[in-house]
């Protein structure tokens, strides 16, 4: 019998490997599971309650809860191993259910898009001549990224500015935050 319960559990380990390639969704035909509380539309959560991860949960923890049982209590039986399984089974199958509804509900920030940068400060790299680009690091997004430059005079790397204009996602327009000498 225990070599039932750990196939099981096997089954169950599988799922949740194949859960992380994935993306977390069960289809079983047209069933649809919900969570008290999201009875009138659809909401991302609803699904946590049958996502793969906590059905993958249930599985392997039933398998492998019911094969220690099986070990240690009565060997040749299955009734008492399999309540013991399902009582590991179910919070187990519960807690994925509810890290899976986290991780769907996790908020985060929108992406930037090409006019976030307008108003961002910086620093030319690379001098930007009278009719061309030039280059410059400003701090977008968090992060310390180079764009393609021009801007309505010369400026020498080492110049402070101001990005005034994004006309491409990889190039921008500037200005001058000091007076340049010269």
């Amino acid at each position: 019998m225990t070599t039932v319960f750990l196939i099981v559990g096997g089954t169950g380990l599988l799922l949740l490997a194949a859960s992380l390639v994935s993306g977390l969704h069960l289809h079983i035909g047209h069933l649809h599971a919900h969570l008290p509380g999201h009875a009138t539309g659809h909401h991302p959560a609803a699904d946590a309650a049958l996502s793969l991860p906590s059905v993958a949960g249930f599985i392997g923890a039933f398998g492998f809860g019911g094969a220690i049982a099986s070990v240690l209590l009565a060997p040749g039986s299955a009734g008492l191993p399999c309540l013991i399984g399902l009582a590991a089974a179910v919070p187990t199958s519960w807690f994925a259910a509810r890290l899976t509804r986290a991780a769907m509900l996790m908020p985060t920030d929108a992406t930037p898009a090409q006019s976030d940068v307008i108003g961002a400060l910086g620093v030319v790299v690379r001098a930007i001549p009278g009719q061309g680009y030039g280059e410059v690091r400003v701090a977008f997004a968090g992060q310390q990224m180079r764009f393609h430059a021009r801007a309505e005079h010369p400026l020498p790397a080492g110049t402070p500015v101001l990005v005034v204009d994004a006309p491409s996602t990889t190039s921008v327009v500037v200005e001058a935050t000091t007076p340049v000498l010269g």
